[in-house]
């Protein structure tokens, strides 16, 4: 009998800066995904909500627990994620 892997549930937190603070009045955030998500479906993910900030995604660099990573990074569970837009100083 062949049955399909189950998908294990991971849940990781999101911190938001700038534009995305902004739009999505708040901080950070909890979300829950599927295993095997990747950084930039988060992004994906928020955008369903927020179709604002799609127009922020070629800009937009990922950090996973402090350190810079590529939008194709897979996730795990217990992972900050943060979302980082340009931002102009003064």
């Amino acid at each position: 009998m062949n049955r399909e892997p189950i998908s294990e549930a991971i849940q990781v937190t999101v911190k938001l800066f700038a534009i995305f603070q902004e739009v999505m009045a708040t901080e950070q955030m909890q979300i829950n995904l599927e295993s095997g998500t990747t950084v930039s479906q988060i992004f994906d993910h928020l955008t369903v909500q927020f179709p604002s900030l799609d127009r922020w995604r070629a800009v937009t660099r990922y950090a996973v627990n402090l350190n810079f990573v590529e939008p194709q990074t897979v996730l795990k569970d217990g992972d900050e994620v943060a979302l980082i837009p340009p931002v102009s100083g003064g």
